[in-house]
């Protein structure tokens, strides 16, 4: 056998019905793997055409497969994800953490319960539309960020190991989404100008509130100011996530100046033993600034942590790497931030560590910290003194 015919592989794409996947199964059969398609589905409940486009999707994701020409199966993966995704993601929102649902779905579904599928397909590995990139060493596997800086993914894909990434490519990652789109158009793909995807998958564009409204209880409490001053009710801490500023409740109090501005309110803190929300005024707000933060549950894609030491990371996705100090305990780090406080820094959001162009790993948030942790406790303490 060549050299060339070695190389080739039988690899199980996963279509979401989506332009991304759609050219990276097209960019694999062009490179003479046997391609096979793979629609997964991964939310039942109140699945309608109004807010989950699952359906469309699906039909979207069969007419790829036959411009391209390769097969489609449709597989359910509905209680893999109820079970290991969205009970763990009520559970965070309960005890008042804003989790990152699509972090847990990479690492519990699509590349956990979705590959184990594909190797019974007898698949010798699987792709994805994600804009990252994957680089073998030494016998070892590197998560790269994708070469389209403002598409890269590698921050939901940091839970990956070894064992997944050896088995994973991710086509379009050595590409800029415009090229996605040219390519798409000239092969006449269906979804060449579909938009993408935004927001949680499984809450799609119906109203987030009300959509947790359904699976969680809610207490009232009160809203007060970084002074201990009352401002109004909340329905709820569960319902709020640091640095929220819209949909606070609170649009009838008078906007003060802050730097000759009206400046608007953010959320700073939720005091769960209060059952109290924090709001500041202005985006500037020291409250929302955090010099250190402290991650835990960690997962390294080398399968052991880094050297304490200078790196980048990101505390939220839409974020610029920040320069951070390392410091390794055990089952937990923390990451100091020297240059930069880091904007609203979010317990149950992921921390992800970043070498230059490799991404090693990260937590999720436990807390952050500012220089004025005492001030902003005191300030939450006295509103309901």
């Amino acid at each position: 056998m060549s050299a060339a015919a070695s190389d080739k592989r039988r690899i199980v794409v996963g279509l979401s019905g989506g332009v991304d996947s759609a050219v990276s199964a097209w960019l694999l059969k062009q490179q003479g793997h046997e391609v096979v398609g793979l629609f997964m589905k991964n939310w039942e409940d109140d699945d309608d055409d109004e807010h989950c486009t699952s359906r469309q999707d699906f039909v979207d994701a069969a007419s790829v497969a036959d411009v391209i020409g390769i097969e489609i199966e449709h597989v359910n993966f509905a209680a893999d994800y109820k079970d290991r995704v969205f009970a763990e993601f009520l559970r965070e929102y309960a005890a008042g953490r804003t989790p990152n649902p699509d972090v847990l779905c990479n690492a519990e579904i699509k590349f956990k319960a979705f590959l184990d599928h594909a190797m019974r397909l007898g698949a010798e590995g699987i792709a994805t539309g994600h804009y990252a990139r994957v680089r073998e060493r030494g016998g070892r596997f590197e998560l790269l960020k994708g070469l389209d800086a403002s598409k890269d993914q590698s921050y939901f894909l940091h839970r990956l190991n070894q064992a997944q990434l050896s088995k994973t490519r991710f086509p379009v990652g050595e590409l800029p989404k415009a090229e996605v789109r040219r390519i798409a158009a000239e092969i006449a793909l269906p979804v060449a100008t579909k938009r993408d995807s935004t927001g949680i998958c499984f809450i799609g564009e119906r109203p987030f509130r009300e959509f947790l409204n359904r699976y969680l209880a809610h207490t009232p409490g009160p809203i007060v100011d970084d002074r201990g001053r009352s401002l109004g009710e909340h329905v709820g801490l569960s319902f709020y996530t640091l640095g929220q500023r819209k949909g606070i409740g609170i649009g009838g109090v008078k906007e003060r100046e802050v730097g000759g501005e009206h400046a608007p309110w953010f959320v700073a803190r939720k005091d769960l033993e209060r059952n109290t929300l924090v709001v500041v005024q202005g985006h500037g707000h020291p409250w929302l600034r955090s010099t250190r933060l402290v991650a835990e549950d960690l997962s390294w894609i080398a399968g052991s942590p880094p050297a304490d030491g200078p790196y980048a990371a990101k505390a939220r996705y839409r974020q610029a790497d920040a320069n951070c100090e390392l410091r390794g305990g055990a089952g937990r780090i923390e990451l100091r931030f020297p240059d930069e406080p880091q904007w609203a820094v979010t317990p149950g959001q992921s921390a992800v560590l970043y070498d230059g162009e490799v991404c090693l790993g990260g937590g999720v948030i436990a807390e952050a910290r500012g220089m004025d942790d005492a001030a902003q406790r005191g300030a939450a303490r006295s509103s309901v003194q």
